[in-house]
């Protein structure tokens, strides 16, 4: 993969230090049960609000995680491309890139320890129903998905739940979608929590981020430095 800020010396720990601080002023609490080795997707969710997106990459720097986001190749134009890339970005164009969850497949296979992040609804506007790219890619890349979430009704972040695809993809979403359910965006009425556009995902009752199985919640970590 590509160069990026968490190669460059120096720079990164004055980044995370920065970003530490931007949390606790924020009142931010940030939430991570992701597993310290091994490859992931993330995704990220409500998407609602141009803060979000500077609000992960703060997030991904306290938590110490080397994670190539991938964005609409708009936002790579000019000269924000190569600021962009150095960050950890990778340019998408969902018409010409057809062949993208192919080539993330590929990407996987050949890193010990790979992070991609993705926005599965594609916008900040309210979506009838998320893109499902991102589903095939964790299942053919055999890794496992990592909900990372935004919740500004509490002010708490991160990433909240691992979860393994499996050979139901209807159950996977209907999980994925009560999940994320309770989570409040920066523009509430910017988010569908119907996310497979048919209404059949299941209410959740809010819940404290934990993961699969049976391990116990896992309370949100304090911001400091």
């Amino acid at each position: 993969m590509h160069f990026t800020i968490h190669d460059t010396p120096g720079v990164i720990h004055i980044i995370r230090l920065l970003s530490w601080l931007v949390l606790k002023l924020g009142g931010w609490k940030v939430v991570n049960v992701a597993p310290a080795t091994g490859s992931y997707l993330i995704i990220a969710a409500p998407h609602t609000s141009n803060w979000d997106f500077p609000l992960g990459i703060v997030m991904a720097f306290h938590l110490r995680l080397k994670v190539y986001f991938i964005a609409k190749h708009t936002l790579f134009e000019g000269m924000a491309g190569p600021i962009m890339r150095w960050l950890g970005g990778i340019p998408l164009n969902r018409e010409a890139s057809k062949n993208f969850v192919e080539v993330s497949i590929e990407a996987y296979a050949n890193q010990e320890k790979l992070i991609f992040a993705i926005a599965p609804e594609g916008t900040r506007s309210s979506v009838a129903r998320w893109k499902t790219g991102f589903y095939h890619m964790a299942k053919g890349a055999k890794v496992p998905l990592a909900l990372a979430y935004f919740d500004f009704a509490t002010r708490t972040g991160g990433i909240g739940k691992m979860l393994e695809t499996s050979e139901n993809m209807q159950a996977d979403m209907q999980a994925i979608a009560a999940f994320y359910r309770p989570m409040t965006g920066k523009n509430p009425n910017n988010y569908n929590p119907d996310i497979m556009g048919d209404q059949q995902a299941p209410t959740a009752e809010p819940l404290a981020p934990q993961t699969l199985g049976e391990s116990p919640p896992v309370q949100p970590a304090e911001t400091s430095a």
